[in-house]
């Protein structure tokens, strides 16, 4: 509340979670209907204030409901790679040895092909469709907690409380995940708005490339069917492309909000 980055990233994310939420009752149906005639230019029609594309689909109501399928993406690819991230850097650090090497060479090997390729052979290879996106997101993702995580175990695991664990007899796995995994989780809460960010930016260049799901609309998708009509239509393409950079923008102020919070805390520890 008292950074103003975070305030500001927050009331966008609220704003742009409210129109997700509401898609459904403001649009009710198929938003990739065609709903009157195509190509109207927006506020020409009451009935269309964003306009209609070329086959006359409604782009107020696809930049609602892309707002979903965005949102959902990028929420669901963050939540994914941070669980599989925590689990990994928690055993890799708190296990060391044998374990921990075997377990970061997988994570360096997975970094050294990045992200976005990493995701666009995945969907190649299985097929287009939101669940899938949502996993080969995640998969390019997961490596930057895992080795926070693994950092912040390090770090942690030979402080006194932990040695009073073992000391009562804890099972290893009730002190990992129970006593040191939560306090190392903090400084990952700041990674996750850059993971929710990039599956939103990653989704989009994936529909964009037509690789996203053909049944759902998205603002990639928007922007990919408005590519051939920049000069006569550019607000296709303007009019999702300002919904990407909101979610991003207030994704990245929300995210420098909770790393200020965070650093102020451990300023004051």
């Amino acid at each position: 509340m008292r950074s103003p980055e975070g305030m500001a990233g927050l009331i966008l994310l609220i704003l742009l979670a409210a129109m997700a939420l509401c898609a459904p009752l403001v649009y009710p149906g198929d938003p990739m209907a065609i709903a009157g005639r195509p190509m109207l230019a927006p506020f020409s029609d009451p009935a269309f204030p964003l306009g209609t594309d070329r086959l006359g689909r409604d782009v107020a109501a696809g930049l609602m409901h892309g707002a979903r399928a965005s949102l959902l993406v990028g929420i669901s690819a963050a939540l994914m790679a941070l669980i599989a991230g925590s689990i990994v850097g928690t055993v890799a650090g708190f296990a060391g040895g044998l374990v921990e090497d075997i377990l970061m060479r997988i994570v360096d090997a997975f970094q050294v092909v990045p992200g976005f390729l990493l995701a666009l052979a995945f969907v190649s290879v299985t097929g287009a469709s939101l669940p899938v996106v949502v996993v080969a997101i995640a998969l390019g993702a997961w490596t930057g907690p895992a080795r926070l995580v693994r950092a912040e175990v390090l770090s942690i695991r030979e402080r006194d409380f932990v040695a009073a664990a073992h000391t009562m007899g804890m099972h290893p796995a009730e002190i990992a995940f129970r006593e040191i995994l939560p306090n190392a989780l903090p400084p990952v809460l700041a990674l996750a708005s850059v993971i929710v960010a990039s599956a939103v930016l990653i989704e989009a260049a994936l529909s964009f490339l037509g690789l996203g799901d053909p049944n759902v609309v998205t603002w990639g998708s928007m922007i990919a069917e408005g590519r051939n009509l920049l000069r006569s239509a550019p607000y296709l393409s303007i009019v999702p492309g300002l919904g990407l950079v909101a979610t991003v923008l207030g994704v990245y102020l929300f995210g420098e909000g909770v790393a200020e919070t965070l650093a102020r805390r451990r300023g004051r520890a």
